[in-house]
């Protein structure tokens, strides 16, 4: 064998392990945004299943509010089958806007339950009641720690994916572009309010 073709199929071999390379954090990019979804989906799991102890407890209460109590559970039920969606494919975009979706109209449909719930001063003194929207409000912190990583995780794998050749690799193998997690916060849009009286 002459040099040049030593030389040849070295070049060779070095490109096929940088592509490999590159194939292989492809993978074990997008298997640490999975494990980020998957701690996600732990915490949206446990909030889902508090929401309807909560109604439940507070129907005593609130026996002439039930159209808030009904569109708490449906929002509830919506939320669960697009988390089970979206948890069987976290890698799918259009899973996990969908589940985006329904966790924001879950939203709407809790902050209502709060605002009519002020208005009833029994609910504000019941034991069960408050532990449970404790709970609940501990969830919703969680959620938005493991949203945040997830978010990181899907950020990296992003930024690999569309780095040169990388690009090249992915779109070969099919390792697409996935969505961020982010909710909607109600609160967060809202003008604030300064006054110095």
């Amino acid at each position: 064998m002459s040099i040049s073709t030593l030389v040849g199929i070295g070049v060779i071999v070095i490109a096929l392990f940088y592509l490999i390379s590159i194939y292989n954090k492809l993978v074990l990019l997008k298997n640490r945004f999975k494990n980020g979804f998957s701690q996600i989906d732990v915490q949206l799991q446990r909030r889902h299943d508090l929401i309807p102890n909560l109604v439940e407890s507070a129907k005593a209460f609130m026996s002439h509010e039930k159209e808030t109590l009904e569109s708490v559970i449906s929002a509830r039920n919506q939320a669960t089958q697009a988390t089970k969606t979206a948890a069987s494919r976290p890698d799918d975009a259009s899973a996990v806007k969908k589940l985006m979706g329904a966790e924001n109209i879950l939203n709407k449909a809790l902050a209502n339950f709060y605002a009519v719930a002020e208005a009833y001063p029994d609910i504000k003194a019941n034991e069960t009641i408050q532990q449970l929207m404790e709970e609940l409000s501990s969830t919703e912190n969680k959620v938005s720690f493991a949203r945040q990583a997830y978010n990181d995780f899907v950020m990296a794998y992003h930024t690999y994916r569309e780095q040169f050749p990388n690009n090249f690799i992915a779109g070969f193998f099919g390792f697409k572009e996935t969505a961020l997690f982010e909710l909607e916060d109600v609160d967060a849009k809202k003008a604030v309010k300064v006054s110095f009286n």
